[in-house]
């Protein structure tokens, strides 16, 4: 059954005229061979092919990710994209020795970091409120609790991005953070949060899928 609103309906409903301004057609999903690319099918790669990720897909990646939301829109997320020797070989001393060779073998690896100081871009990313204000007077630590939260969310946003665009992926947690931080974010008030690496992955190298958790053992409905 259709719908049919005026505004008399709008306003008592609560509902604000701008929703009106731009339906979008929520009937539209992706289809089974692109869910199988960012879900079904996508892997953790540890071994990769040798060929290189052009800057240009790195850029279209994060402009994909950064779409994604987070709260009062405060992208805490900030990115290190290792690519050079020089780089890999700064990275190397803080991985641990499992995440050696995966990572300097990558075209890519990803520092997703985590700017603690988020407040000082909500001017420019939320500007309809003094959204500054709300955070700037917290203690460090829940700083950083909200910015680990929020970085977390954008950096599942940025390996989703890379995998719809055919890039795989190899998340992991395996490394020294503090040395990571001394590397390449010293001086700054962005931490580490985790590493991807990013590439073509060998998919005849992978081991068999892991399984998951049901639905019925991971979600109740109440």
């Amino acid at each position: 059954m259709g719908e049919c609103f005026n505004q008399s309906t709008i306003g008592s409903a609560g509902i604000h005229p701008a929703y009106f301004q731009e339906r979008i057609d929520m009937s539209d999903v992706l289809s089974s061979e692109d869910l199988d690319l960012i879900f079904r099918e996508a892997r953790t790669h540890s071994v990769w092919l040798d060929k290189p990720v052009e800057d240009a897909l790195l850029e279209q990646v994060y402009d994909l990710a950064k779409m994604g939301p987070t709260s009062a829109n405060m992208c805490p997320m900030r990115i290190i994209l290792v690519k050079s020797r020089e780089a890999k070989e700064r990275l190397k001393p803080a991985l641990d020795a499992g995440n050696v060779d995966k990572t300097m073998k990558a075209p890519v690896t990803a520092i997703i970091g985590m700017d603690i100081h988020f407040y000082e871009k909500l001017p420019k990313l939320f500007p309809r409120a003094n959204a500054k204000s709300w955070f700037k007077d917290l203690p460090e630590n829940v700083l950083e609790y909200i910015a680990l939260r929020n970085s977390s969310l954008q950096g599942a946003y940025f390996m989703l991005a890379a995998r719809a665009l055919g890039l795989d992926c190899g998340p992991m947690s395996g490394f020294d953070n503090a040395k990571v931080d001394e590397a390449f974010f010293a001086g700054t008030t962005v931490k580490s949060n985790f590493l991807c690496n990013l590439g073509y992955g060998d998919a005849s190298k992978l081991y068999p899928r892991s399984p998951r958790l049901s639905f019925e053992e991971a979600c109740k409905l109440v």
